[in-house]
């Protein structure tokens, strides 16, 4: 029988979530978990891959087990064994034909960004203390809208069979963190932002090539007509196509949230 499983985890003491040898992962972790309590080796099939350091939040994963389970025991039980950086929400059945990736519609990411050191901050926020054209970065933001090709955006060497994707939503906010509303914690408005995006799909590392590009649009590194450039109509023929090096550096991982998904 399939069940699902919803998730949240910190990633920063895990090399992403898929399986890989001799490194701690979310994918392994929660293998393991289950293979002790439920006495068999269990496979755990997720919405999609996190890179090193990368969290989440409402993550989704899937597994098969024989019918009948308490997943509301199971829920406590993996709670219980799981070190404190993974937290299971729920462990509930699905229909036998679910699939934690194929079956997702709508994800959305979350980076967030300081602009004034703040040791509470730093651990899930990226430190950027360059003086920002936050409209620009923003304006240049909007033109991710649609269905494109975003192949200049996805890490070196990527095996994927398209890398169209249709993005719903994509801007820089403001916000206030906690640290600064609760207590007496310094903060001046545009102190603290997020960038968030909502895409059907995404590429690997595609979020974090994103911001990093936006930043060089912030500081003047780079125009919004060049940034445009990088945004490919879908099927382009072009022999000249931009590239990856073509496009910012990827942002480090510890401040992007997966945030949600949807199916």
């Amino acid at each position: 029988m399939r069940y699902s499983i919803s998730l949240c985890y910190d990633g920063s003491s895990f090399f992403g979530w898929q399986v890989q040898p001799g490194v701690p992962t979310v994918q392994g972790i929660l293998e393991d978990a289950l293979g002790k309590l439920l006495r068999s080796s269990i496979s755990v099939t997720g919405a999609g891959r996190t890179d090193t350091a990368v969290n989440a939040i409402g993550y989704v994963a899937h597994f098969d087990a024989p019918e009948g389970l308490d997943t509301e025991a199971l829920g406590y039980k993996l709670n219980a064994i799981l070190p404190p950086s993974i937290v299971v929400l729920k462990v509930s059945a699905a229909p036998e034909e679910f699939h934690s990736r194929f079956d997702a519609t709508k994800r959305e990411y979350t980076y967030f960004l300081h602009r004034r050191k703040d040791p509470f901050a730093s651990h899930y926020s990226f430190q950027c203390l360059y003086v920002l054209d936050t409209e620009a970065m923003d304006k240049a933001a909007k033109m991710l809208l649609g269905t494109h090709d975003f192949r200049c955006f996805q890490k070196t060497g990527t095996d994927v069979k398209t890398s169209i994707c249709t993005v719903t939503e994509a801007g820089w906010h403001n916000y206030t963190p906690s640290h600064c509303s609760v207590t007496h914690f310094p903060c001046n408005e545009g102190d603290y932002m997020y960038f968030r995006i909502c895409a059907d799909r995404f590429l690997r590392n595609m979020v974090r090539a994103v911001v990093g590009s936006l930043i060089d649009v912030g500081r003047g590194k780079m125009t919004q007509d060049q940034f445009a450039k990088l945004i490919l109509p879908p099927n382009d023929s072009r022999l000249d196509l931009p590239s990856r090096g073509d496009a910012g550096e990827s942002v480090p991982g510890h401040a992007l949230f997966l945030s949600e998904i949807t199916y």
